[in-house]
């Protein structure tokens, strides 16, 4: 789509040229073009509801932390050391700090904070790949077949527009290493509600020292005033258009633009980013490396009043392909649950630790999850590569699959009852023979938390009727506070 906007002189006035030239790479951040598309309300999938359809509670937030490829339950949070040999696999099981709660040896610190989460056994659904179990998962979408794109908004973009009125110099939806893609397949984002509702994306490592919030690094406050003074400049510019332009857009625009140069040169919101702010001793209980700041920087955003922060475990920290798909293709299961446990264990329970110990646990829910479990049966391929939790290309090794019969979701936080166990799998781990639940469950308690009014949603799809959210789920008593 052109940038120009035609006067009515004949020429015309490239406004995207003109900010650019008054903010440098301030008008490149897209978020004036976030916060203005949020007021479009006329289009699809944007219609003003009522006031039952916004967030009922406002203060309450979600961190998701995201297990791109799926996670084997049976070698994490759902140990059946009973099973046959081919299924049970070499983890010894552990007793949790919670008598009759077992995780896996890999998770010691988890165990050690068994009586602050809440594990759910029996999530179960039919998206078998990729795509279709995280679509299923995360947006509601019952179909088992993959798709390219999303048809139906994610849950937290649902929640951005939800909370589209609160005023706040951070976005409501922040994606600290973006929930966003598998290869070539798009498997999560706002669909018809609009790019505007997707995510304020968080990229790179934390951990490094070189790290800086993209397009968010003002260096000082010497510089924050510096933007604002182009800022000024661009404002001057912009009365040049503004003259010409008879149809009260460009007014508009301006209201959004402050918005976005408020983000910019806020040192709350920048604060929120900066982890450096962080005493060594609570950045080394999280973990140096990208997933243990990751959920530190989750943590750091919830509390400045980010209503949906997500993060993905994925990276060089998994392993050679670098996700938890662990086919015997990719990797050696065991040898890559073995390498990828340590900082999971470590992140993980220290977010769930600080999330109570600083007080955050009943208005922030913590959720750990993939889009599917792996088989049960364990299976031995030749590897497609050698590289770190895989022999090399040839050799025969373990790996376990796909499998969206069985999942193990962790909760914790929310206000919810913790420190039990809600449903259970067969001896083997193939399937729910205990409260089976489904990804509408699993929305609609989401939606719950949030304060969403799943019925009087204020949403409309493409061909313009009302949406209703998670139609056939029903909140999971034990989860929802």
């Amino acid at each position: 789509m052109s940038n120009t906007r035609r006067t009515g002189l004949g020429g015309s006035l490239r406004r995207r040229e003109l900010l650019r030239a008054g903010l440098g790479g301030f008008a490149s951040l897209s978020l004036a073009d976030v916060w203005r598309r949020r007021a479009l309300l006329g289009r699809a999938g944007a219609a003003e509801p009522g006031a039952a359809g916004r967030a009922r509670r406002h203060d309450t937030a979600v961190i998701l932390v995201w297990l791109r490829g799926g996670c084997s339950h049976l070698d994490t949070f759902d140990p059946k050391p009973e099973a046959p040999l081919e299924f049970r696999g070499p983890f010894a099981p552990i007793n949790t700090n919670v008598p009759g709660i077992q995780l896996t040896e890999l998770l010691p610190k988890i165990a050690g904070v068994a009586d602050r989460f809440t594990l759910l056994r029996s999530m179960a659904h039919t998206g078998g790949g990729h795509p279709a179990g995280s679509l299923q998962v995360l947006s509601g979408d019952r179909d088992a077949a993959d798709k390219p794109a999303p048809v139906h908004p994610d849950w937290m973009s649902v929640a951005a527009f939800a909370r589209r009125h609160q005023q706040s110099a951070l976005p409501n939806y922040i994606a600290v290493n973006p929930v966003d893609r598998y290869d070539n397949f798009t498997i999560a984002g706002p669909a018809y509600l609009g790019a505007s509702f997707g995510p304020f994306q968080v990229t790179g490592n934390p951990d490094a020292v070189d790290f800086r919030v993209p397009n968010l690094d003002l260096g000082s406050e010497q510089a924050a005033e510096r933007l604002a003074a182009r800022a000024g400049l661009a404002g001057r510019l912009d009365r040049i258009a503004r003259g010409l332009d008879t149809s009260g857009a460009m007014e508009a625009s301006d209201r959004f633009e402050a918005q976005a140069l408020s983000l910019l040169t806020s040192p709350e919101a920048r604060a929120a980013f900066d982890l450096s702010q962080e005493s060594d001793r609570v950045r080394e209980r999280y973990g140096r490396n990208a997933w243990g700041q990751q959920c530190l920087m989750a943590r750091r955003l919830v509390e400045a009043g980010v209503s949906v922060v997500t993060t993905e475990f994925d990276g060089p920290l998994c392993g050679r392909v670098a996700n938890w798909d662990d086919h015997a293709v990719n990797h050696h299961v065991f040898d890559a649950l073995a390498y990828r446990a340590p900082p999971f264990d470590q992140a993980v329970s220290a977010l769930i630790e600080d999330l109570y110990q600083r007080g955050l646990d009943q208005r922030v829910m913590v959720i750990v999850t993939g889009e599917f479990g792996r088989t049960p049966r364990i299976s031995h391929v030749a590897s497609s590569g050698g590289g770190v939790a895989s022999g090399n290309a040839g050799t025969v090794q373990p790996g376990r699959d796909h499998w969206p019969r069985a999942n193990t979701m962790l909760f914790a936080g929310g206000g919810i009852k913790t420190g039990q166990v809600i449903g259970a799998t067969d001896a083997k781990g193939e399937d729910p023979i205990d409260r089976r639940v489904g990804p509408d469950d699993f929305l609609a308690t989401l939606y719950q938390h949030l304060g969403i009014d799943r019925i009087d949603t204020g949403i409309v799809d493409f061909s313009g009727r009302p949406v209703l959210l998670a139609p056939q789920g029903t909140p999971i008593p034990e989860l929802t506070g």
